[in-house]
């Protein structure tokens, strides 16, 4: 385009300087002058339309990061300014509860029979099918609960969370409400990410409460074991310190759950698409995240569980 613009002005120069006074046009050939003033034109033309820094396979993911750290560290910034979206907050917390609760109950049932058959089979083998309940009592609280939670959270108040922002981002709401001098993140980014991070606790305890309630029928009922060995042997590895563990692991869980849904949801673009992309980037980045954390935290809080 610039090429063909460059061409153009140049034979228009030409044309001027080969129009005689007597209206009939010669064939002369343009100046210098008008050569370079011609090679002017184009070159700033060039320069108007050159286009921005590229940003490259490699630079995006970081670029990417960076920005949800920024978001990050602004949205712990709002959660101390007032004021605070205190019916937003409920609001998010009961739409959080409403999606999330029965399929954390009916996704701890299979893991509670599962971990209830499994004890007291190999426990069986070496005489000491009493001890059945320790290995439920600690393989609920430490892994069965967080992970329960994390999937329930990132797989359906997460999604949820993201879908809704990137509805309000590609409707331009988000914008709108900067016009007015209202702070999106203040708005509707903290009480969501505090939402998410007051469910997963309380989640987290309803989740443990069915396991171990799962795991005692199955072993009782199924495996014929004592319920009184059974009940007796809960507290034999499992201490306040495993619980207050599995509770810090459930509250990180909901806020990186929260965080992650609402930078997706208020960064999507590329219209109606883009939401659902953003909605599958929550999923597989919640998870990977959330898991991270679990080995971590599981790592730091074991020489706790063992004093």
């Amino acid at each position: 385009m610039d090429i063909r613009l460059a061409s153009r002005v140049r034979s228009r120069v030409s044309l001027s300087t080969s129009i005689c006074p007597g209206g009939q046009r010669e064939q002369l050939r343009p100046t210098t002058q008008h050569r370079f003033r011609a090679v002017r034109v184009a070159m700033v033309t060039v320069v108007d339309h050159a286009p921005g820094p590229v940003i490259g396979p490699a630079t995006r993911p970081v670029r990417a990061m960076g920005n949800f750290f920024a978001m990050t560290l602004d949205t712990f910034v709002c959660m101390f300014k007032s004021p605070f979206a205190w019916r937003e907050y409920l609001s998010q917390c009961w739409f959080v509860a409403r999606v999330s609760t029965l399929p954390g109950v009916l996704m701890t049932i299979p893991w509670a029979v599962i971990s209830g058959f499994l004890f007291n089979v190999l426990l069986t083998d070496i005489g000491a099918a009493d001890f059945s309940g320790t290995g439920c009592a600690i393989f609920t609280v430490d892994q069965s609960a967080p992970i329960v939670t994390v999937l329930v959270v990132a797989g359906a108040g997460a999604t949820a969370m993201c879908a809704d922002l990137g509805a309000r981002t590609i409707r331009e709401e988000l914008d709108a409400l900067r016009v007015m001098g209202i702070n999106p993140i203040q708005a509707l980014a903290v009480p969501r990410v505090l939402a998410a991070t007051t469910v997963s606790l309380a989640l987290s305890s309803v989740v443990i409460a069915t396991g171990l309630v799962g795991a005692f029928l199955c072993s009782v009922f199924l495996m014929h074991v004592s319920a009184g060995a059974w009940v007796t042997g809960l507290t034999t590895l499992t201490h306040t310190v495993d619980v207050i563990i599995s509770m810090i692991k459930a509250t990180l869980f909901g806020l990186m759950a929260g965080l992650i849904a609402c930078y997706k949801g208020m960064s999507v673009g590329g219209g109606p698409a883009g939401v659902g992309r953003a909605v599958n980037e929550t999923v597989v980045f919640a998870f990977i995240v959330l898991f991270v954390i679990n080995i971590v935290v599981t790592a730091v809080g074991v020489p706790f569980m063992v004093s």
